[in-house]
C-alpha cells in the first residue's frame, strides 16, 4: 500500500491510483519513457535482438538498437500526494500484440509514442485503442535529426479526431514526460465526463 505525505496532525492521504499504458511502433522510446520518469527502479523485459529476429524486426531507421522489449516495462510516478500513476509499457513488435489486451485490463488511458520518421509504425497502436473506446494522446518523440513538421501536418498524416490531443515530446527529459502523462490523465477523464453526460443525456 503506498500512501502519501501528510501535513503535521492529519493523517497520511491514501492515493487514487491509475494504470496507463505506454504504446507505439518498435523503437520509438517506450522503454526510455518509462525509466526516464519512474521514482522507482522500473522493470524491464529487455532481450538482445538475435539473428533470428532479423527477419521479423524491421530495424530500418533504428539500426542502432540491440535490445526489444518482450513483455512490458513498468514504473511509477506520484503526480501529486493524492494521485499515483502505474506505467505500462507495451512490447512494440507486431508478434508480442497478443499481450495488448491483458496490459490494457483497467487501463484509464494511453501515451502512443511517434517517430516522423516511421509514423506508420504507430497506426497500429492508434486503432487498438480507437477501437476499444480507450482514451489516448499522441505524443510526437522529438529525436535528433528526425524531421519536424506542424502539429496539424502529422495529426493528418495520422488521421486523428479532432478531439486526440497531440503533442511534441522528449521521451528522455522528464518533465516533458509528465507534461505527456498529465495531458492523458486530463484527457481520459474528460473523455469519461463526456460519456457520462452522453448516457444521462
Amino acid at each position: 500500500m503506498i500512501f502519501g505525505r501528510s501535513e503535521r496532525g492529519k493523517p497520511p492521504v491514501e492515493p487514487v491510483t491509475l494504470k496507463i499504458l505506454v504504446a507505439g511502433g518498435f523503437g520509438v522510446g517506450k522503454t526510455t519513457l518509462v525509466g526516464a520518469v519512474s521514482e522507482i527502479r522500473p522493470l524491464r523485459t529487455e532481450e538482445l535482438l538475435t539473428e533470428a529476429g532479423r527477419p521479423v524486426d524491421d530495424t530500418s531507421g533504428v539500426e542502432g538498437k540491440n535490445t526489444t522489449t518482450v513483455a512490458m516495462d513498468f514504473g511509477r510516478i506520484t503526480l501529486r500526494e493524492d494521485l499515483v500513476l502505474y506505467l505500462f509499457g507495451t512490447p512494440g513488435q507486431e508478434r508480442f500484440w497478443f499481450m495488448w489486451d491483458e496490459l490494457s485490463e483497467g487501463a484509464l488511458g494511453a501515451v502512443v509514442l511517434a517517430d516522423t520518421r516511421r509514423l506508420e509504425d504507430c497506426f497500429a497502436a492508434v486503432d487498438y485503442f480507437e477501437r476499444r473506446s480507450i482514451p489516448f494522446l499522441v505524443g510526437v518523440n522529438c529525436f535528433e535529426g528526425a524531421p519536424r513538421y506542424p502539429i496539424e501536418d502529422v495529426r493528418q498524416a495520422l488521421d486523428l479526431d479532432e478531439g486526440v490531443p497531440l503533442l511534441m515530446c522528449d521521451a528522455r527529459d522528464r518533465e516533458s514526460v509528465k507534461d505527456a502523462l498529465i495531458g492523458v490523465v486530463q484527457h481520459a477523464m474528460a473523455y469519461a465526463a463526456d460519456r457520462r453526460e452522453a448516457v444521462t443525456g
